[in-house]
């Protein structure tokens, strides 16, 4: 039989931005297996549409896909309703989508290229969680918004300058969202991954000797794949992190130690 905690986010609605491949895709199957409903939105009809396909092709069912820019208020509107239409309240909010346009030095970053990374990292994840929030509040309260952040946004990274401060960013978000919302029984916290092995992160371990070289930094001597992170986002979607919040917890094979 299986254990209970498995799938202890039965029936609930869970929003995966960025969820057609990498990480967000790790996390939208992972959900599902635990019998959550799922609707996952990012800017590519078709890669979304890939996406879908690809888990009800794994026998998931209760999956959608809404394409929409998650920095747009109401973009990100459309998408929550969209979302309630099909499966009901939104309960588990995951802000994955993410973009990394310039590897400069911040001394010398493009103001343009900087304002995007700030654009579609910090302004769409509060969207996001402004939205969700609004519309828990609404039905009584009650739910888990996990935001994606990075092991960037801990220690300085050359060639992830911007990156890294809008993650620092996300993390300072999350913990005034949880303090903030924790009267309503809505959980925020936030995931920060070393290097997973994604296309999304190509440029930091494909290269000849890369990875290896990241690895023998790490502890546990590899570097992450996306399901170790979707672990994690299974574990604060469920009740069993009922306790937690405004929390930022590592996954990082134990690199922020050495």
């Amino acid at each position: 039989m299986e254990p209970q905690s498995v799938r202890d986010i039965e029936g609930r609605t869970a929003l995966v931005t960025g969820g057609s491949r990498g990480i967000g895709l790790a996390i939208a199957r992972a959900l599902l297996e635990r019998g959550a409903r799922v609707v996952i939105t990012g800017r590519k009809p078709e890669t979304l549409a890939e996406a879908r396909r690809a888990l009800a092709a794994a026998g998931f069912e209760h999956v959608r896909d809404v394409a929409a820019h998650s920095a747009d208020p109401e973009a990100a509107a459309r998408v929550f309703e969209e979302a309630e239409q099909a499966f009901g309240t939104v309960r588990i909010v995951v802000n994955n989508a993410a973009t990394n346009v310039s590897m400069a030095p911040l001394a010398e970053i493009d103001l343009a290229a900087f304002d995007k990374v700030m654009d579609t990292n910090v302004r769409g994840y509060l969207i996001v969680a402004r939205e969700a929030i609004r519309r828990l509040r609404a039905t009584g309260g009650g739910g888990s918004i996990i935001q994606v952040s990075s092991i960037a946004a801990e220690r300085a990274w050359p060639g992830l300058a911007a990156y890294g401060v809008s993650k620092a960013a996300v993390n300072a978000m999350t913990r005034t969202l949880a303090a903030e919302c924790g009267k309503d029984g809505i959980r925020v916290n936030s995931i920060a991954p070393g290097v997973v092995r994604t296309r999304f992160s190509e440029a930091l371990w494909k290269a000849p000797g890369a990875e290896e070289g990241i690895a023998s930094k790490v502890p546990l001597g590899r570097i992450a794949e996306p399901e170790d992170v979707a672990a994690m986002a299974a574990f604060l979607a469920s009740d069993a992190s009922s306790y937690v919040t405004g929390q930022t917890l590592l996954v990082d094979g134990g690199w922020s130690v050495t």
